[in-house]
């Protein structure tokens, strides 16, 4: 290899150029850069030339720590919960949820079930009784659904959510009532006496038939028991919540059933009620106060007559509600049914999911058209439909989708797993093409093994860059099990082609033990370069606060750092080991035995030629001079010899020629090239074996784009693609629904699509904090309630209905026992020392009234006839807030349940005792402050993203209002858990883009040592990003944090594309055509391998079950990666020829125009004339002379005529070459 000359031989104002620049000279004030170029290029010689010296070392302890961190897989855990996953860290959402956890815990009250029945022809009514049964009929079977587990039963009644069960002294009523009250079931069913065959509660009286709600009459069973126990408070409890006769007085849909009560209203006319006419306004639990169930929680697509009656619908919706474990673990602990079990929360949980999985199962319907699948194929959740058929008639006319908490999670853990037929033939296909395009006829410049190891050695960074980050406690998701390792095995197998491409275009006369270090002297800045600015890449999309997205961020940077390493220090010494197997002459891939096509190949090292003289115009002379063989029979060794005249012959002109990358006489050339004398039999390979990407390039394709006009083409057509990108742009719509992360035709997809459609209703709270005080700030709470209220996408109460707040009902409840006060005061039925003979609720305001507050005088009867419970204004009296808020917890269950307050602290038990004689019962312990509280609303019509986000910043807009009055507020529930990212979603993607192109910039011109060029990279980079997300709005893709996450990785993969080209155009020589012609030449290769590697990392992508993954990664990133092709290849060479930087190196004699031309070469010797003009520093001039052995001709070879040129004989040839003193010997090889 050539050498730099001595010190003492260079001028006084010389710097040393890069090794790749050793026959220029530097060009202007580049010399710095150029300068720690060579010395990064250097380092990179250094580390190649000691891992090639210890390859075998090198590749084991490479192999072993990849190994080991590749074992971190084992500890790795899947996240699969929504908050989790989506909601922002550091947000004021996630703070509120945090607060909200602290205060009542991790679990929701309760959890819904749901079953929608949509028409099979679309627009069909479904109010009609037909309909209804129908529903009926899938609704019960789902509601009869047991499971059987630790060695109990389960059914809906021991599981479902009951509102607001009282308290009772009595012990044998408060039994009765405990199995008998309802479960919380919002269904149309309700309007009618059917809606009581939902619920499954049963009690036993002696001397009457088991009671239950289809013939249970709760105003005349209490009659019957009134002789017997003293039920007055109940009594009074029933007539509040407005029960009446509950079921039984309701209308049958079938009116001949037997068991259809004498009091139905229709029971002796006998004829269908009117179900528009029923469902009309909504319909009631068994309580028509507290249980009011509007239209639009059970109809969807309802169409109404100009008067506003209703008159059609096309959906129908029933809702179950279930307790949470916490709530299930704590209605059974000590429990007689659970005492052997070993009862803990775990348990419950798993009873709730084992009876949602069961729900759904039997209640779908039965689809013929779904082929039956193994156990083992489907998710646990649909595992069997036999009981579908059960569910509706094969020939219904209806179809029910039916959906659970569980089934999301089900759908989630699908997503997150890992598809191992889908890896293993990814990875397969990539083996595949890897061996293929590096195999050769030529069996001594052949890697196919080479690729196979390439392939495997990133599979095996891949998974110790995922073991790492489980090991460094990042937990996994859909986005890293479903995406990342393809995407990792693209962009990582890039950087092996191109170290595989460089390393066979090694200079000639690189010494054997130096090539490594040659080829990553050459190829480590741009793999360095591009590695980084991907890590950096990934790093910055990790900026995007939503938990999933910077997991899969920062392992995607992580993995690529894994790759770099791998890349930089194991697969150079797998490509020393495949140098080691190609110089012992073995076949590739079955390297173990010996290869009768394998070219010797022998390097005579740099001769100085003392004080010969140099042509001018000549800075670097490589001689190629062809030797012969032979093998003696009898030493069994080759014998190589030099013709007995060699002639130097100067380098032909080739306009597109790169010294920089591919010096006249490299190997491959040598071995293919036909001298003027050769044996009278010389092989030559096929003409389709000298056709590769570098020819094409070189004779075709940068001919034809650096043309003028072809400029102009190029230039105008990028144009137009930008013009049509940015129209692309301004149809990108924010938003992710559930329908698109759920694969299509499935059942879930079903139900969510006419969820969607027909339900789109969502509960949400306004909770209310601590840090004020509440007893003084009612006014501020009615206000922001009404507020509130009067958002555009919040569902009002009917008019008849009070609004369903706890401050409502609890003010309500007050104004009801002062007036029941009043009343027994002005009958004289309660005194000022006595309530005993007054109603409860007059007891109970008695009782309110007299307390002062006060600790050391609690109790003041004068307030009997002073105080209101109530103000004129409204208003409770705020010493009597925190006591009258004790009493009504304890006394309204029903109305505290339907009001959803879930106060924090909970305020005191107490129970009310109207016979007290102790006058203990008068004092009523205090509740503490609160500081937690809720307002429970719907919000109804939001489809669109944009009304998602206009609700939420009208929510946020009253909360700010009242911060102003100092009543500190938030909103909660899923719009604003999953939607309220999109407020800032754009301006965090416009952020992250803008940070890092500046940090690519910094990166590329601190590498590149030239801020021009890196302009030019990130120009191109940020016309490749605005392309991009405008053809994300032709193709309909909307714009959430997984687009935003590849939108910003873009630009980090985008360099793999640009700096190739950048960087041969920046070191590179000529005009600035000929530079980028240089390029293209040595860079489209590896470029367009490393595009077709990352292809096919994707392909695996379009397989996926889920149509996500096919349209948000598989789709993008494959735009992503021809968009890159075509910018780095096409525009980036047209801009660079256009507006590239100046060369940092020139031809010498450009810059000695005095020099005159060389005297032609002297006959026989080494000898040329020497201008006088030349500096006598670059007197000395090194040689690089190639020796090669010319095989035997190839299978499928075709033989030239010999030529009349004369031939060598082996005579001839053992004499010239003892008279140079330059043969070669080695083992001869073996014959077959």
């Amino acid at each position: 290899m050539a050498r730099p000359p001595p010190l003492g031989e260079l001028p006084p104002d010389y710097t040393p150029p890069a090794r790749s620049a050793a026959p220029q000279i530097l060009a202007g004030s580049l010399k710095a850069p150029l300068w720690l170029r060579a010395y990064f290029q250097g380092l990179l010689f250094s580390l190649g030339c000691r891992i090639q010296r210890h390859c075998g070392k090198v590749l084991f302890l490479g192999l072993l720590a990849f190994g080991a961190l590749a074992l971190g897989l084992r500890v790795a855990t899947i996240e699969t919960d929504l908050e989790q996953l989506w909601v922002e860290v550091g947000s004021r959402v996630s703070q509120e949820l945090q607060y909200t956890k602290e205060k009542l815990g991790e679990e929701a009250a309760y959890t819904s079930q749901m079953l929608i029945q949509t028409p099979r022809q679309e627009g069909e009514n479904v109010l009609t009784p037909e309909a209804l049964r129908l529903h009926l009929q899938a609704a019960l079977t789902a509601s009869k659904v047991q499971v059987s587990l630790y060695g109990k039963s389960w059914d809906l009644n021991k599981i479902c959510y009951k509102s607001g069960v009282p308290l009772i002294e009595n012990g044998m009523i408060e039994r009765m009532i405990e199995k008998l009250f309802p479960c919380v079931i919002l269904t149309p069913l309700d309007c009618f006496w059917e809606g009581a065959k939902l619920q499954g509660g049963s009690a036993y009286l002696p001397g009457r038939p088991d009671i239950q709600w289809t013939n249970l009459d709760p105003q005349q069973l209490l009659e019957e028991l009134g002789p017997f126990a003293s039920l007055e408070g109940f009594r009074e409890l029933l007539d509040k919540a407005q029960v009446g006769q509950a079921y039984v007085g309701r209308p049958c849909l079938n009116p001949d059933d037997l068991h259809c009560p004498p009091s139905a209203p229709n029971h002796h006319s006998r004829q269908a009620p009117s179900v528009a006419q029923e469902l009309s306004g909504g319909c009631h639990g068994f309580s028509h106060k507290f249980m009011h169930w509007q239209e639009e929680l059970l109809l969807g697509g309802m169409a109404r007559d100009p008067q506003g009656q209703l008159l059609r619908a096309e959906a129908l919706q029933s809702t179950f509600l279930l307790m949470s474990p916490r709530q299930l673990y704590e209605h059974f602990r000590g429990d007689y049914q659970t005492h052997d079990i070993g009862w803990s929360e775990e348990q419950a949980g798993t009873v709730l999911q084992a009876w949602q999985r069961r729900f759904v199962q039997v209640s779908v319907e039965k689809r013929r058209a779904v082929p039956e699948a193994t156990p083992s194929s489907r998710p646990q959740s649909t595992l069997s439909l036999q009981l579908a058929q059960e569910a509706l008639p094969e020939n219904a006319s209806q179809q029910i989708h039916a959906f659970s908490s569980t089934t999301l999670d089900d759908i989630l853990h699908a997503f997150s797993e890992v598809s191992a037929a889908r890896v293993v033939g990814g990875y397969l296909l990539m083996l595949a093409y890897a061996c293929v395009t590096m195999l050769r006829w030529d069996c001594a410049q052949s890697q196919g093994a080479v690729g196979l190891a390439g392939v495997l050695l990133v599979a095996l960074a891949v998974a110790s860059g995922l073991g790492l980050c489980a090991l460094l406690g990042i937990a996994f998701n859909a986005a890293t099990t479903q995406v990342l390792p393809f995407l990792a095995l693209g962009i990582g197998v890039d950087d092996i082609f191109l170290l595989a491409h460089a390393f066979t275009e090694a200079p000639p006369g690189t010494p054997l033990q130096e090539r490594m270090g040659e080829c990553l002297l050459r190829t480590g800045p741009s793999v360095a370069l591009t590695s980084i600015n991907n890590m950096v890449a990934f790093f910055m999309a990790a900026l995007v606060p939503i938990p999933a997205l910077r997991a899969f961020s920062l392992q995607a940077a992580i993995v690529v750092g894994c790759n770099f390493a791998a890349v930089m220090l194991v697969f150079p010494a797998v490509l020393s080991l495949d140098l080691h197997r190609r110089h012992c002459q073995r076949l590739d891939v079955l390297c173990c035995f010996s290869s009768p096509c394998s070219a010797r190949v022998i390097q005579i090292l740099p001769q100085e030629l003392a004080d010969r003289r140099v042509p001018m115009g000549i800075a670097h002379l490589t001689a190629t001079i062809h030797a012969f063989a032979h093998c003696e029979a009898s030493s069994q060794h080759v014998v190589t010899g030099l013709p007995p005249q060699a002639h130097l012959v100067a380098p032909p002109s080739d306009p597109l020629n790169s010294e920089l990358f591919s010096p006249g006489g490299s190997t491959r050339d040598l071995l293919g090239q036909e001298e003027g004398t050769r044996q009278k039999a010389a092989c030559r390979s096929l003409p389709c074996a000298h056709w590769n990407l570098a020819y094409f390039a070189r004779h075709q394709f940068a001919p034809l784009l650096l043309q003028s006009h072809a400029k102009a083409v190029v230039l105008v057509l990028f144009g137009a693609l930008l013009g049509l990108s940015l129209y692309g742009a301004t149809l990108v719509q924010d938003g992710l629904a559930l329908t698109d992360v759920v694969p299509r035709g499935t059942k879930e997809h079903d139900f969510l699509s006419a969820q969607l459609r027909y339900f789109s209703l969502y509960e949400v709270a306004l909770v209310t904090q601590g840090g004020f005080d509440y007893a003084h700030s009612q006014r501020a709470l009615f206000d922001l309630h009404q507020r509130f209220s009067s958002l555009k996408a919040v569902l009002p109460p009917p008019a008849t209905q009070a609004p369903r707040t706890w401050l409502h009902y609890y003010r309500n409840w007050l104004q009801g026992i002062q007036a029941a006060f009043d009343q027994d005061w002005a009958s004289g039925h309660i005194t000022l020392h006595s309530y005993r003979n007054g109603s409860e609720d007059g007891a109970l305001a008695y009782k309110l009234l007299i307390q002062t507050g006060d600790a050391r005088e609690p109790l003041d009867f004068s307030q009997l006839t002073t105080k209101k419970l109530v103000d004129k204004e409204g208003l409770i009296p705020p010493e009597l807030f925190y006591v009258g808020l004790t009493m009504w917890v304890s006394s309204d269950p029903l109305g505290l349940a339907a009001s959803q307050a879930n106060f924090y602290p909970p305020p005191p038990e107490w129970l009310h005792d109207k016979y007290d004689t102790t006058g203990e019962n008068l004092r009523i312990p205090a509740a503490q402050p609160l500081e937690f509280a809720q307002f429970p609303f719907l919000l109804r019509g939001l489809q669109k993203t944009s009304d998602f986000v206009e609700a939420i910043e009208g929510a946020r807009a009253a909360c700010a209002e009242a911060g102003q009055a100092g009543v500190r507020a938030y909103p909660s529930g899923s719009p604003f858990l999953f939607w309220e990212q999109y407020l800032g979603l754009r301006r965090c993607f416009l952020l992250a883009v803008c940070i890092l192109l500046v940090c690519t910039f910094l990166v590329c011109a601190l590498l590149l040592l030239n801020p021009w060029t890196a302009g030019l990279i990130v120009l191109v980079l940020a016309l490749m990003t605005v392309e991009l997300f405008g053809i994300m709005g032709f193709l309909g893709i909307k714009l959430s944090a997984i687009p935003v996450v590849i939108l910003v990785a873009s630009v980090g993969i985008g360099v793999e594309f640009t700096v190739h080209v950048a960087l041969g155009f920046l070191t590179t020589q000529g005009s600035r055509n000929l530079r980028a012609a240089r390029a293209l030449e040595h860079t489209f290769a590896p470029v367009t391998d490393g595009a077709v590697s990352t292809l096919l990392g994707l392909l695996m992508l379009a397989g996926s079950n889920f149509d996500f993954i096919v349209r948000y990664f598989f789709v993008v990133l494959t735009v992503l990666t021809l968009l890159g092709l075509l910018h780095g290849l096409v525009l980036l060479p047209v801009l660079l020829s256009i507006l590239g930087p100046p060369p940092e190196v020139v031809q010498m004699y450009k810059e000695s125009p005095e020099i005159l031309n060389p005297p032609p070469p002297r006959a026989g010797g080494l000898r040329w004339g020497l201008s006088p003009t030349l500096p006598q520093s670059f007197a000395r001039v090194t040689t690089s002379m190639t020796v090669a052995l010319h095989p035997p001709p190839l299978p499928g070879a075709y033989i030239h005529p010999a030529s009349d040129e004369p031939t060598w004989s082996p005579a001839a040839t053992l004499a010239a070459s003892g008279s140079s003193n330059l043969t070669s010997r080695g083992p001869c090889p073996a014959t077959e």
